[in-house]
């Protein structure tokens, strides 16, 4: 449909044509040398208040003498964002961006929802630290809330700042209860990068050379690139063998993510974590279920990832959506398995801060009241069926898979050969911020986009990603 219209010259002099195909879902402009405008960005109604602060190059001064050198940004120009509201995200000259990747996979109700932000300013006005020594309903109230939505006895909750002390907390937890040092992790995870999960990380990419021990990665059943395709109970077998050759024939547990985000959005074969789970159980290990990414209903059929292959793991752990952006995690557990940190002191000075629990009590409610997992379900499937339109147009997507809105696109090369094409997806993604459309980009060789927007996100704001992806992969 693009080529055709390209091809056209409109009638009467007018350079303007409504496309309605899948192709282009709103107004766009074509000019008598075949180039095609940007369509045009859904209505919002909010502006920003002016910005005053430093600009994009004085900050990336600052940060180049004062920040460390490891840390990195996107584009080729970087984006000095200043303002945020539900979807939207604003630079320094007020410029409105729609937001398809909310701070990896961080947002899910939206930037600055009125009602999230009324209870940490709430509670921020009251008090703003108080440690768990001392009594305090916020963080009692949030566990509380958070505990109703897990399966079985999952309902005994330790707070943390992140992911990262999340998986940590958990590794410790489930070599303690059992006894065993040994826990299985899959490759092209990721869990963290702290010491204990690097070792269940398995991308180069993101390990240094300091001790890793007691951790065995497993083959990744990977329905796009894996040996076994989506044959989930096949790739399963290999945990067998780690535990018989690699093992004293018990272990510690399994961690492992429903969907990898870090690692491509890649959503595990049917039928692995029920086959996993019951080898680990008869070698008297517990199961890790990574939410971090994936959980808080982002995936819309469900609220938290693991729930799709119908299992019940025995700690879960969570971050990210937990509080829209506040800093803050959390380990779940049965309380039989929670009595091992008894054993000795185990302390948080702010695991369980008031502002930031009292935040994840409000994230919790406005998921129920707006309805925001069935708008992820809704929403996401319709984007990505947008996204295999473009899969059928353009042969440089070998792969695009996800569930609800953690949506992962593959570009390749070469879709019999799969060759990761990396500069490609620089370039898309250089072009469709330029559009005004941020995602992601994740995978061992960086050649995936992560599209994992708010839950607020409309139909209206996926046929303009969409789109506007249309017209980048155009330009390749």
């Amino acid at each position: 449909m693009l080529q055709r219209l390209l091809s056209r010259r409109v009638l009467g002099g007018s350079n303007q044509i409504r496309c309605l195909s899948r192709g282009f879902s709103q107004l766009a402009e074509v000019t008598e040398e075949g180039n095609v405008s940007v369509p045009k960005m859904p209505p919002f109604d909010y502006k920003p208040p002016p910005y005053d602060g430093p600009r994009a190059d004085e900050i990336l001064r600052k940060r180049r003498e004062f920040l460390s050198p490891s840390m990195f940004y996107f584009y080729k120009k970087p984006l000095n964002i200043v303002d945020g509201k539900m979807q939207y995200l604003f630079d320094e000259d007020g410029r409105r961006y729609l937001d398809g990747f909310a701070g990896i996979a961080t947002v899910c109700c939206g930037h600055c929802h009125p009602e999230v932000v009324e209870a940490i300013v709430k509670q921020s006005n009251r008090i703003q630290h108080s440690p768990v020594v001392y009594l305090n309903h916020a963080i009692a109230d949030f566990a509380e809330a958070l505990a109703s939505t897990l399966p079985g006895d999952l309902k005994v909750v330790f707070f943390t700042n992140s992911g990262t002390e999340a998986n940590e907390l958990a590794m410790m937890m489930t070599r303690l209860y059992t006894g065993c040092h040994d826990i299985i992790s899959l490759r092209n995870a990721y869990h963290g990068n702290a010491a204990g999960t690097m070792g269940a990380t398995a991308q180069c990419n993101w390990k240094f050379n300091v001790i890793q021990s007691g951790v065995h990665h497993a083959l990744n059943p990977d329905p796009y690139r894996g040996v076994f395709g989506s044959d989930g109970p096949m790739y399963a077998k290999d945990v067998q063998d780690l535990i018989d050759f690699g093992t004293s024939g018990c272990v510690g547990g399994f961690i492992s993510e429903a969907i990898q985000g870090v690692g491509g959005i890649l959503e595990l074969a049917p039928g692995y974590l029920p086959a996993v789970y019951s080898t680990i159980k008869k070698a008297g290990g517990l199961c890790i279920a990574d939410e971090v990414q994936s959980g808080f209903a982002r995936t819309g059929s469900h609220f938290w990832g693991f729930e799709s292959h119908g299992v019940v793991p025995d700690i879960v752990t969570m971050a990210k959506g937990i509080g829209n952006g506040i800093p803050i995690g959390a380990v779940v557990t049965t309380p039989e398995i929670a009595k091992v940190l008894t054993q000795r002191c185990y302390f948080n000075t702010f695991g369980g801060n008031p502002m930031c629990t009292a935040g994840g009590l409000a994230v919790l409610k406005v998921i129920k009241k707006e309805k925001l997992q069935e708008n992820a379900f809704v929403v996401g499937s319709y984007l990505i069926d947008r996204l295999k339109a473009l899969q059928a147009k353009y042969d440089v997507i070998g792969d695009v898979r996800g569930r609800g809105l953690m949506i992962g696109v593959e570009l390749v090369t070469d879709r019999q050969l799969k060759t990761p094409a990396k500069d490609e997806t620089v370039h898309v993604m250089d072009q469709m911020k330029e559009m005004g459309v941020l995602i992601g980009k994740g995978g061992f060789y960086g050649n995936v986009f992560r599209i994992t927007p708010p839950l607020c996100f409309t139909k209206e704001d996926a046929d303009y990603l969409a789109d506007v992806m249309d017209i980048a992969l155009s330009k390749l």
